[in-house]
């Protein structure tokens, strides 16, 4: 297995833009993708975000498919757009990170997040997990056409 365990999210950042924060506390949901074997696989769910620790935290059942090829393989992919598409405004963010199964400081972290932002979830079967987000590209047209800002973390 590969998958990574109670690990210290909090390494060295550099500063995320505000503009990539605001963007995506402003929406609720993100399709991510998987692989095992070369054969890909995405799947939406609804996240909350833990700027603290650049993770974004999603709840699924363990027995779906993404859940188990991400356990498998912890290197993610996947996008967040806007919950309401306007063609003349642009907007949407790539992101690249590991899949974590949250333990401890973590899963607390993760619960408070999570459950404040949607808390009829708790009446839902699944458990939590977190993306831990190491790079991302948010393109925003409202800036200026074409407009990218790119966030890496330092690992």
């Amino acid at each position: 297995m590969c998958f990574v365990k109670n690990t210290n999210l909090r390494s060295k950042l550099y500063p995320m833009d505000e503009r990539i924060i605001s963007f995506i506390n402003a929406q609720t949901s993100l399709t991510f993708a998987t692989v095992k074997d070369d054969i890909p696989y995405c799947a939406t769910c609804f996240y909350a975000f833990i700027s603290e620790r650049t993770s974004l935290v999603i709840k699924s059942d363990p027995e779906t498919l993404h859940i188990q090829q991400a356990l498998l393989n912890n290197n993610i992919a996947g996008t967040i757009v806007p919950d309401k598409f306007l063609k003349t405004k642009v907007q949407g963010l790539q992101f690249q990170g590991k899949f974590i199964v949250p333990e401890k400081e973590i899963l607390s972290d993760a619960k408070s997040a999570y459950y404040k932002k949607y808390p009829f979830a708790l009446a839902i079967h699944g458990e939590l997990w977190v993306l831990d987000l190491t790079f991302i590209k948010f393109t925003n047209n409202t800036l200026s056409f074409g407009k990218k800002l790119k966030w890496n973390k330092q690992l």
